[in-house]
């Protein structure tokens, strides 16, 4: 009975062995990928693709939540999704955790919060509070100092030292790329373990700051901003260590539900609409209905229909 309930309710893999997953994968030299997930079946799906790791994005988060990305969610709601979608799978799990959602002492506090929830690591980010979307003009950041304050802070509160504390940089585009490098070597002096900077313009950009910066470095290749969408293998030759796609995931479907649900208003039903869904035997299967059945067949007696099998849907 213990193997069949393995990973039904949570993770079947412990907080600390993913974190340690995710220290030693930082520093295997290979490219880790991370595909946003904005909710713990999208997690779910994500693994199932053979993907390395999970990336939670504030603004995919904000979004879900009918808000835009201009720090309105709390470190209670951001710490409570993180920690549903950490659990879902048995991958290391990175979070957006903006500014720290205060001064040093309230980053200090999110990183034992996210700890608890079970995350891998977090990023904390150079920009004011209230911030903006990393990809939108009109950005400020703090002073250096500030933001070494709140990297300081954020390492010391950490229980569990594989617990990945990520420094974000916006400078790019508000000080320059200069000035950018200069704020990350600070920032890795300060303890920070990986290194994002965001909005970089093109593949020279990402090669320059790889050159000039010794640490773990993340790239974002977000749609429709200011960087460059550079592939894999580019990056992978460029020497970055982690690439995320925050965003896409929500993109991908709310650009179905969009289509498909004009197509509803307009022609008054659904069924041209069913080649493109996710077939319920499907969604079943990332669910584990049959493990749960197996687990108590008073509970659930789901059989997949003969007409699902031979489809294969």
């Amino acid at each position: 009975m213990a193997g069949q309930t393995t990973g039904l309710f949570s993770s079947g893999v412990s907080d600390a062995v993913k974190r340690a997953n995710l220290r030693a994968a930082l520093d295997s030299g290979d490219l880790q990928r991370w595909p946003g997930a904005f909710s713990p079946l999208v997690a779910k799906i994500v693994a199932d693709a053979g993907f390395e790791g999970v990336y939670v994005s504030g603004a995919a988060l904000a979004a879900d939540l009918g808000l835009p990305d201009i720090g309105l969610t709390t470190l209670t709601e951001v710490a409570a999704r993180g920690g549903s979608i950490a659990r879902a799978t048995d991958l290391p799990t990175l979070i957006d955790a903006d500014t720290g959602f205060g001064e040093p002492m309230s980053a200090a506090r999110t990183i034992t919060t996210l700890e608890d929830a079970g995350l891998a690591g977090c990023h904390l980010e150079d920009q004011v509070n209230p911030k903006r979307c990393g990809h939108l003009d009109g950005k400020e950041v703090v002073p250096t100092e500030d933001m070494l304050r709140r990297i300081a802070a954020a390492v010391g509160a950490r229980r569990d030292p594989n617990f990945i504390i990520c420094a974000r940089t916006d400078a790019r585009g508000v000080e320059g790329l200069d000035a950018a490098i200069d704020r990350a070597k600070a920032y890795v002096d300060a303890g920070a373990d990986l290194i994002f900077t965001e909005a970089l313009a093109d593949e020279w950009e990402f090669e320059t700051f790889r050159r000039a910066v010794d640490a773990p470095l993340l790239a974002n290749m977000t749609e429709f901003g200011k960087s460059e969408l550079l592939t894999t293998d580019q990056l992978r030759d460029l020497g970055f260590n982690v690439v995320i796609y925050p965003v896409t995931t929500l993109r991908l479907a709310m650009g179905a539900v969009e289509s498909g649900l004009a197509a509803i208003a307009e022609t008054g039903t659904q069924a041209g609409q069913l080649d493109v869904m996710q077939h319920r035997a499907r969604l079943y299967e990332f669910l584990r209905y049959s493990d749960y059945n197996a687990f108590d067949q008073n509970l659930f007696t789901y059989t997949r229909p003969r007409s699902d099998r031979r489809s294969g849907k």
